[in-house]
Formats: C-alpha cells, sequence, structure tokens
C-alpha cells in the first residue's frame, strides 16, 4: 500500500468516526418518539396550522405540560390521550428533541 493510499484511508476512517460519533449523541429516542406528535405537530414539531408549533419549546415547559396532560390537570381534545402512554423518560427524551429543534 502507498504512503497516499495510507493516508487516504487513515482520512476516510478519521470521518467516519467523527459522524459516527456526532450520530451517537443525536437524540435518537426522542426522534423516534417523535413520530407519533408530527401527525398533528408537524415535520420536526413545526406546525404550520392551528395545531401549537412544539419545535425550539423550552423543554421544561414541555415536560410539564405533558406531565399536566397525562394526569389529567390540563384540558384537551387528544393530548391527554398521548400522553396516558408515556413514562417520564420518554417524556424527558421528546423534550429534550423538541427543544433541539429550530422553530420556523
Amino acid at each position: 500500500m502507498t504512503r497516499f493510499a495510507k493516508y487516504s484511508l487513515l482520512a476516510l476512517l478519521a470521518t467516519w468516526l467523527i459522524a459516527a460519533s456526532a450520530y451517537a449523541q443525536e437524540n435518537v429516542q426522542g426522534r423516534n418518539w417523535s413520530g407519533a406528535c408530527t401527525g398533528c405537530h408537524g415535520t420536526e414539531g413545526r406546525s404550520q396550522g392551528a395545531i401549537p408549533a412544539i419545535a425550539g419549546i423550552d423543554k421544561a415547559k414541555f415536560v410539564e405540560l405533558m406531565t399536566a396532560f397525562r394526569e389529567g390537570k390540563q384540558s384537551a381534545t387528544i393530548m391527554h390521550q398521548h400522553a396516558k402512554g408515556l413514562s417520564d423518560e420518554q417524556i424527558d427524551a421528546l423534550g429534550d428533541y423538541f427543544a433541539s429543534r429550530q422553530p420556523q
């Protein structure tokens, strides 16, 4: 293997490791669970209609609202049904995810 090929292989490996590290740090669970939210709240929480946008929402506010929906302390048409199926861990991960999204 030539010296150039060795350096090219090392550069490719380094690029792959950096990309893999960035992906590993992404909130994958929150992103996956957010799929149930996008039907009403839009892609990545960027609603275009009457449903509130949740992209960029403060995490503490999101957790507070979702917990209130789940416990029946916040009135809703459908959110209380969605929230009842979520654990504290899921609500926390969703809060991280939507807080990390850029609002429109």
